[in-house]
């Protein structure tokens, strides 16, 4: 119920109407039975008369049994939008986590992806780091392997080319 209905409340049941229909049920099972059937005998326009009572008494009464029927319609109806809504909700919540989770997920693969992709990139620039480097090294190993030879044949060029020294003059 929202905030501006106020409560309803059934038109009020007689009394009388449950009175009449249990003296018309108690005259029936008091009545005396016809000999030789399973027949009673009642007074037949007093009968008739109390069942016109009732009639009169029904519309009354069927009116508060249709106004608590729709009343309990709308609160079906109202719990059931309400439940409904509140399934909504959790369905929308749901599907908001799912997604939130599937955003991480993919966030998290793609992250590992990228950290395996800069892992690749890293080796590979090593090894090329590493081949570049003892290309070089072994360029300079050459170039001073040679210069070694040309040291070593120049020492052995300065030696072997020495004049003679002269002897020096004795004093005379």
């Amino acid at each position: 119920m929202t905030t501006d209905e106020k409560p309803r409340r059934p038109p009020p049941i007689p009394g009388e109407l449950l009175d009449t229909l249990e003296q018309l049920i108690a005259e029936v099972e008091e009545a005396r039975p016809v000999p030789l059937s399973n027949n009673v005998r009642i007074n037949r326009d007093e009968f008739v008369a109390r069942l016109r009572e009732l009639q009169e008494a029904l519309p009354e009464e069927l009116r508060a049994a249709r106004w608590m029927v729709r009343e309990r319609e709308k609160y079906v109806a109202r719990t059931n939008e309400r439940a409904r809504e509140m399934l909504s909700k959790a369905k929308s919540r749901s599907e908001e986590m799912v997604s939130d989770s599937h955003i991480v997920a993919e966030a998290v693969e793609e992250a590992n992806r990228l950290v395996r992709n800069a892992e690749k990139e890293a080796e590979r620039i090593r090894l090329e780091a590493e081949d570049y480097a003892e290309r070089h090294l072994a360029e300079a190993e050459t170039v001073l392997g040679e210069l070694l030879r040309y040291v070593r044949e120049a020492r052995s060029e300065l030696h072997e080319s020495r004049p003679s020294t002269p002897e020096p003059p004795l004093s005379q």
